[in-house]
């Protein structure tokens, strides 16, 4: 495996073309919004400063690790890679899509992954010729930094799939961990409901969102409040994933609060936006 693309470059974007980079792999940036693209490049140039500056890296690894990086708005460029990761937003319809024209656009051995952090990757496959050859890697944020990798197995999802990703996520030095392909999966399946609970003891005036993710840290040494990194994921992509929770199982422990709908239909989503839970400059 020698050459990836990576498609949206956002923040999950841009961190997993970081880290295939610095495993030697040459990969292609793609996204429709150029300027999205050229910022996350500048994102992964100053996180590599820091870890110059760190004595991690040499400054000729970090130029080498940029010189593997390319951006490009040409989804046909997917005709020269060996491997595609799709981090775009987290709909069905708009991921079966891309995936269906990926499968025209790229060579037969091409292995089709997703970054999807609870849609259903059989679903995500059928929208495909060779279901067997597609895959969900779910990257921890911040990418860099987070060595998990939760590696799902659609129906079809072949051995030899399965263990070229395996090996792959090694060689970016991440822990693979293989997971069913269930709502969710296991990441999301037991930390959203905490998330979606502790906004419930807000909603319900239990305690304050300070109190909240004080009692998470000191008491259960978690070491970010459920709230604070609810702001940091997102607030729409908490819902999203609290809905696809609460439909694919079918249980009201997984009915999203409405505190919760009431700040995304607001547009407090969080860091992203300035305001969630907390105010952010």
């Amino acid at each position: 495996m020698n050459k990836v693309m990576v498609i949206g470059a956002g923040q999950m974007g841009g961190g997993i073309a970081q880290v295939a980079a610095t495993a030697g792999l040459h990969v292609y940036v793609f996204d429709l919004n150029l300027e999205q693209a050229q910022q996350s490049v500048i994102t992964i140039e100053r996180f590599l400063e820091k870890a110059v500056a760190k004595k991690k890296i040499t400054a000729t690894e970090k130029a080498d690790i940029l010189s593997r990086i390319h951006i490009t708005g040409e989804l046909s460029r997917a005709k020269e890679v060996d491997l595609v990761i799709e981090a775009i937003v987290e709909k069905l319809d708009v991921k079966s899509q891309l995936f269906r024209q990926l499968d025209k656009i790229c060579p037969p051995h091409t292995i089709l992954a997703s970054n999807t952090s609870s849609l259903p990757i059989t679903e995500i496959a059928a929208a495909t010729s060779r279901p067997q050859k597609v895959i969900g890697m779910h990257f921890m944020n911040p990418v860099p930094i987070m060595r998990l990798v939760e590696v799902i197995r659609g129906l079809a999802t072949s051995d030899e799939t399965f263990n070229t990703i395996e090996q792959l996520a090694k060689t970016m030095n991440k822990v693979a961990v293989e997971v069913n392909d269930n709502p969710g999966f296991v990441s999301n399946r037991v930390l959203m409901p905490m998330i979606n609970e502790a906004i419930y003891c807000v909603y319900e005036g239990v305690a304050t969102v300070e109190a909240v993710d004080d009692v998470m840290k000191l008491g259960m040494n978690h070491p970010m409040g459920p709230l604070t990194l609810a702001d940091h994921i997102g607030l729409d992509t908490c819902l999203s994933i609290m809905e696809i929770l609460h439909e694919g199982f079918a249980d009201s422990k997984y009915r999203p609060c409405p505190l919760l709908r009431k700040y995304v239909k607001a547009g407090w989503v969080g860091k992203k936006s300035g305001r969630g839970f907390y105010t952010y400059d």
